[in-house]
């Protein structure tokens, strides 16, 4: 029999009768055996996170301040939910060991974990899943980073004790024995570590979208929803943000050739999206998907026969290191450079980095602009389709937009154009009209 690990987001355990949808989702197929649980996130647009309403909690307690109301608040929400269930089960003895942890001086880490913590614990007993702690199975070395085969070792060793089990997503231990978080969203990567450890033949990632769209909702209408998407592809686009699920979680899986599916909660018929390790399948269109975001500055340096100096771009590249700055493209020709960087990490040393870049190669002229935004436009069917890039070019032109800079992987997988910042929603409508029928 198939084993899939599945994964619920915030929207998907925000309340009862979002776990009522998640036990059904479950139940529906025997396969699904180990579940990944998020924090209850917002019941609706106004409404505060659990895992926020921790971290107020320990702002608090460092303050000195108290604490009461808020966490309070946090009993109310998993009470209620309790309540709603009508399960014979109780978490006063955890609510009380958390709050004494709060008030004394428990890590920020583990305050914002006992959101997931809790409520793997409810889902547990509500589909009658055995629990198991992330804590004992999930580990981070010295320097904080995931130690991914220790990690797999005894999470293989733990889970093929249990049949069926819900683990908290989020979260693992240091190696003092102390809990460790991931970054925001992170019970993506713990449904992936699992799915791995497990051997599982697919990982479901439940959230509360049917799958992943060719381009951001909010620029073009009704965007369509990408069916089949690689993992090459995914980290493409995952770049520009455009993603439904944390960047990280691919790389787990793709040790083991695993693929995600990204489904809806709310919609459990809809087949969302499948990230897969390579596929020969076209879709419909040339193109996967389209995603871009604001916030870029590029370098341009311009110098005479640069091109036959050896080590130009190495010392350009010096400059940056030296300010501890990440370059984000490189486009050049003969006889310029231009350095594409986020916007953010050049202000406080903009005109030291200039004069420094200058000086190093002995530039004719060195400028910047701002104001810049990247659009990626990312395709597996852009290999052996002609004519993609003056597509991509014409769409733009045509709409009167005036392209600042192109760059193209050289796994023709990508095309990378930068525009003025009032021209990027135009400019991603014109490339998704031209694409999308």
């Amino acid at each position: 029999m198939d084993i899939k690990v599945v994964k619920f987001g915030g929207s998907s355990l925000a309340n009862a009768k979002q776990f009522e949808k998640v036990a059904a989702i479950i139940k529906a197929e025997e396969s699904r055996k180990y579940v990944v649980a998020s924090a209850p996130g917002k019941r609706f647009s106004d409404d505060i996170k659990v895992t926020d309403m921790f971290y107020k909690c320990f702002e608090l307690a460092v303050a000195k301040k108290s604490i009461d109301e808020t966490f309070a608040n946090i009993i109310d929400r998993y009470n209620e939910i309790i309540s709603d269930l009508n399960i014979d089960f109780s978490l006063d003895e955890e609510f009380e060991k958390i709050k004494m942890a709060v008030l004394h001086r428990a890590s920020r880490d583990y305050v914002a974990s006992r959101g997931e913590y809790l409520n793997s614990m409810i889902l547990a007993a509500y589909i009658g899943y055995d629990f198991v702690d992330a804590e004992n199975c999930i580990f981070f070395d010295e320097k904080g980073m995931l130690d991914i085969e220790k990690t797999n070792k005894v999470l293989s060793e733990t889970l093929i004790q249990h049949s069926r089990a819900v683990i908290p997503g989020f979260y693992g231990c240091n190696e003092d024995g102390t809990i460790k978080t991931f970054s925001r969203g992170g019970s993506d990567i713990t449904g992936s570590i699992v799915a791995r450890a497990i051997q599982a033949d697919i990982y479901e990632n439940w959230t509360d979208v049917s799958g992943m769209l060719m381009a951001d909702p909010r620029i073009v209408e009704n965007p369509k929803v990408i069916s089949t998407i690689t993992y090459n592809e995914l980290r493409e686009l995952a770049y520009m943000g455009a993603t439904v699920m944390h960047e990280d979680a691919i790389f787990p899986v793709k040790i083991s050739n695993i693929p995600i599916n990204i489904r809806n909660t709310n919609a459990p018929e809809d087949a969302g999206t499948m990230i897969v390790p390579s596929t020969d399948m076209l879709g419909a269109n040339v193109i996967t998907g389209i995603a871009g975001k604001k916030g870029f500055s590029i370098i341009n340096i311009e110098k005479d026969m640069m091109n036959s100096e050896i080590g130009f771009g190495r010392r350009v590249l010096e400059v940056l290191e030296n300010h501890k700055v990440c370059f984000e493209h490189l486009p050049s020709s003969i006889d310029t450079m231009s350095v594409v960087i986020g916007t953010c990490e050049l202000r406080s040393t903009k005109y030291e980095m200039v004069a420094e870049i200058a000086k190093v190669v002995d530039a004719d002229r060195v400028t910047v602009e701002d104001g810049i935004a990247l659009i990626a436009v990312v395709g597996r069917g852009m290999v052996k389709a002609k004519g993609t890039a003056s597509r991509v070019f014409e769409a733009i032109a045509n709409n009167g937009i005036n392209i600042k800079m192109i760059d193209q992987g050289s796994s023709e997988r990508n095309i990378i154009v930068g525009v003025e910042e009032n021209d990027y929603a135009g400019a991603l409508r014109a490339i998704y009209n031209e694409f999308v029928k």
